[in-house]
């Protein structure tokens, strides 16, 4: 398979046949071979029926099912590991993606990116509990990241296989899928998409899940800068608290030498002692994440890199 297009289904019954005859218009005009993944989530409504009914009547599809509800994250990995085609194309099941743009992104891939990601320019969505905190959750994650992106909850993404095969998603981590990437190396462009207003039903995600964002951005954050040496992030705060430590125990001392200060009842001695051992554990955690990545690419035969391609590989032994 060429392509293969991922969809993620909890509870959408109304919404998987309209969906699939839409793909099915598109996919049918491809030059690529396709097949379409859907991902049952643990539905408790009709949709598993509906699913098995399409993948008996198209071989195309393909329909994996769930034990029970693992959430989008974890319905998007299982996608990925099932998908068969050299490029991956993710969206939702809700008919808010278009179709319709997966030409677009499949064109965008061919001028030499590693994903296209959308960016859902006229959102129909309710402003204060989806688009507000959308709104907040962007500009965050890209101040931390200094990743520039306009919408990282956009669903609808083609991705090239062996970006995709390097991914590694829990949590909530699927919406930081393009800054995953490309901290990998992968080049990264964001597309302009259609976006529609839902047809059937409510949305499964609520305004709670922006706190989850944020828990999992300080995840992203530190795996994208940290992962491989831990000791730069845990060693200067250690660094910072020792300092503050150094400096008051000083002052401490200056106190006592000058005006025969009270040193038991002196705040500073308390603050000093506090930091020198705050330092002291910050440095032993590093030490401790030094010691953590190394096992955990050496016992995974992982590299802390990622080879795009290998020119000349073999060369010619002749004298």
């Amino acid at each position: 398979m060429d392509v293969s297009i991922v969809i993620p289904v909890y509870n959408e019954e109304e919404s998987i046949g309209p969906l699939f005859e839409s793909i099915e218009a598109v996919i049918n005009r491809l030059k690529n071979d396709a097949e379409i993944v859907f991902v049952n989530d643990g539905s408790t409504d009709g949709s598993a029926e509906v699913l098995d009914a399409l993948a008996a009547r198209d071989p195309r599809v393909k329909v994996v099912h769930l034990r029970r509800n693992f959430g989008q994250t974890a319905a998007m990995t299982a996608g990925f590991r099932y998908a068969s085609g050299s490029v991956i194309v993710t969206m939702d099941a809700d008919l808010q993606n278009d179709p319709t743009d997966i030409p677009k992104m499949l064109d965008k891939l061919d001028e030499g990116y590693d994903l296209v990601h959308g960016w859902r320019r006229d959102r129909q969505d309710a402003f204060l509990n989806r688009r507000l905190p959308s709104l907040v959750a962007n500009w965050l994650i890209s101040r931390v990241t200094g990743f520039p992106v306009r919408d990282l909850g956009c669903t609808l993404k083609a991705i090239r296989r062996e970006i995709a095969d390097d991914l590694r998603l829990y949590g909530e981590m699927h919406r930081f899928i393009p800054i995953l990437a490309h901290w990998q190396g992968a080049r990264c462009v964001e597309l302009a998409i259609q976006h529609h207003a839902r047809k059937f039903g409510q949305t499964k995600y609520g305004i709670s899940r922006t706190f989850r964002v944020i828990l999992d951005l300080i995840t992203v954050k530190y795996l994208t800068q940290y992962s491989t040496s831990p000791m730069r992030l845990f060693g200067t705060i250690g660094f910072g608290c020792a300092s503050i430590g150094v400096v008051s125990g000083f002052a401490v001392f200056g106190m006592k030498l000058v005006s025969n200060f009270d040193v038991t009842g002196n705040p500073l001695l308390y603050v000093s002692l506090f930091s020198m051992l705050a330092g002291l554990q910050f440095f032993s955690l590093g030490m401790l994440g030094e010691v953590s990545a190394r096992i955990y690419y050496e016992s995974q035969d992982r590299a802390p890199y990622n080879v795009r391609r290998i020119v000349q590989e073999r060369r010619s032994r002749a004298a």
